[in-house]
């Protein structure tokens, strides 16, 4: 009966957690030198909060839910391809940086783990943009590459074909966002650890991390 009802907590912070992320999804905007499409947001923040504390899994159920809700209240104007990139761009952060922090519960081991997602995420999505998230908007949107970069170029001189897209947008737009994220979630999560253990008692929570006692030590 105990087991079920953190479980049942364990569910309903997750949940919670979710909602607010999807709430932070809706305070975006786009940045003066990437494609107006790109939107600048901290909505990866509240995931962060659930893979560090949770466990990785967690993180991406919050990442899933998210998106989820996002579809329910907004619909979807990228025939679902930003949904989908969005996605998976937030599930590679979050388990890659709570993953680390899990090996290792300290706030060297927080930091590295956040700047080694924020890293990871940044590149990865060149390659990812390049060979599943355009083709993905070309077939289904009606978007092509050359479209993009007539985007990237209205906003920024430095963008003239692919390579410039990815070096001057993609990846200073990806190492921002994940960046300032990780920073906001290292300064307030020490300060939040005690709001989330008075939800969730993680020591009785079955597949879910333990966490150090005040948050990051």
């Amino acid at each position: 009966m105990k087991t079920k009802t953190f479980n049942a907590k364990t569910i309903t912070l997750v949940g919670m957690l979710g909602a607010l992320s999807t709430v932070l999804m809706m305070f975006h905007f786009p940045l003066p030198f990437a494609p107006s499409f790109l939107k600048f947001d901290i909505a990866e923040l509240p995931a962060l909060f659930a893979g560090f504390f949770l466990g990785p899994l967690s993180g991406c159920a919050v990442v899933l839910i998210k998106i989820l809700l996002k579809l329910v209240t907004e619909g979807t104007d990228t025939a679902f391809v930003g949904e989908f990139m969005n996605m998976a761009g937030s599930c590679v952060f979050v388990l890659s940086a709570s993953l680390i922090y899990k090996v290792r519960r300290t706030k060297a081991g927080a930091v590295l783990g956040l700047s080694f997602a924020s890293a990871l995420v940044s590149i990865l999505f060149i390659y990812l943009n390049l060979y599943v998230g355009f083709p993905m908007y070309e077939a289904l949107y009606g978007m092509s590459l050359g479209m993009i970069i007539e985007m990237g170029t209205a906003v920024n001189p430095f963008i003239h074909d692919t390579f410039t897209l990815m070096l001057f947008a993609f990846l200073p737009f990806n190492l921002l966002k994940h960046g300032v994220t990780s920073a906001v979630t290292y300064l307030i999560y020490k300060r939040c650890g005690a709001a989330l253990r008075s939800v969730v008692s993680a020591g009785h929570v079955v597949g879910t991390a333990s966490p150090v006692k005040g948050g990051l030590r």
